[in-house]
């Protein structure tokens, strides 16, 4: 979902986890909790956290979700809960709050 507030506020991004689903698809609720506000997911694709170069990116940020990376270098650990296996209220949830610390982010690097 992160990836997704940052490419629609116009930066690039890449989101990338521990236990990134093998299927190829990013799961349905989280599809749905982006499209009902209209955040394009055509593009959002689940990748493993190895499959992202840290160099390329400005910043390093943590999603929590009681996860520890050692191997990356984290900037900033947002401390949310994984809404994984939970309701769609569970990812509404997870999705406002992703909205605002992304556009908190992303306005970090804009008045920079």
């Amino acid at each position: 979902m992160a990836e997704g507030f940052a490419r629609y506020l116009g930066h690039e991004a890449a989101s990338a986890g521990t236990h990134a689903s093998e299927s190829g698809r990013v799961a349905r609720f989280a599809i749905e909790a982006l499209e009902e506000i209209g955040i394009g997911t055509s593009d959002l694709r689940p990748k493993k956290i190895d499959a992202v170069y840290p160099g390329d990116y400005d910043a390093i940020i943590s999603m929590g979700c009681g996860v520890n990376c050692p191997s990356l270098p984290i900037d900033e650990d947002w401390g949310l809960e994984d809404p994984h296996g939970g309701e769609m209220e569970d990812y509404r949830k997870t999705r406002d709050a992703i909205r605002i610390l992304v556009s908190n982010l992303v306005e970090g690097y804009t008045d920079a």
